[in-house]
């Protein structure tokens, strides 16, 4: 009996993983070519903010997106026992967990929305092309989430694996974006590579 109901869950999670991987697939390359179409307007504005205030108004939010990603990354670490010296989780923790990813959400949308209406999806350049496909990567990488999040037969790396992608998805996307208004239009890494093919 054991063998049979446990030969069921492997083709149910299987299942499970192809539609989350083909949904973020299908997410990612939704946006790419969207973005790609998109004709460029770089007077459009962020909450009425035009120009070099809308690019430091995003800078600050997606910080706030980063900062929010790390407590979702803590909160997930505290559910699944994996906070060192943690034996117990409140009940409160799963629900803030849940919230927090809502509102991370939230905040990303009216970045991506600037992003795709000012720039589009641009592939020249080492740091605009990382951020765009990074951006396309996050939303594809979010579906897959959501849909797996709702699987109860799943193998056990699948969700931690699609929230650690997130995670560092919204890392790069900062650090290719806020860190490098924050730091003069620069970034380690990505405005050297700018800069030796500039110079070779």
């Amino acid at each position: 009996m054991s063998h049979a109901r446990s030969a069921r869950r492997r083709p149910e999670g299987g299942l499970a993983l192809v539609l989350a991987f083909a949904a973020a697939a299908a997410v990612f390359v939704a946006v790419f070519l969207f973005g790609r179409s998109n004709t460029p307007d770089y007077t459009a504005t962020l909450f009425g903010r035009a120009d070099a205030d809308a690019l430091r108004l995003k800078a600050q939010l997606a910080t706030g997106v980063l900062v929010l990603a790390a407590l979702q990354l803590l909160l997930a670490l505290w559910m699944y026992g994996r906070l060192p010296g943690v034996h117990r989780t409140p009940g409160p923790v799963p629900i803030t967990h849940r919230i927090v990813g809502v509102l991370l959400f939230a905040l990303t949308v009216p970045i991506a929305v600037h992003c795709v209406r000012a720039y589009g999806v641009q592939l020249t350049g080492s740091r605009a092309a990382v951020h765009s496909i990074a951006g396309c990567f996050f939303y594809g990488a979010f579906a897959a989430k959501v849909l797996l999040v709702h699987s109860r037969r799943l193998p056990g790396w699948a969700l931690p694996l699609a929230g650690g992608a997130l995670v560092v998805v919204v890392a790069v996307l900062w650090y290719s974006s806020a860190l490098w208004h924050f730091n003069g239009d620069s970034v380690p890494v990505l405005s050297l590579a700018h800069h030796v093919r500039d110079s070779g």
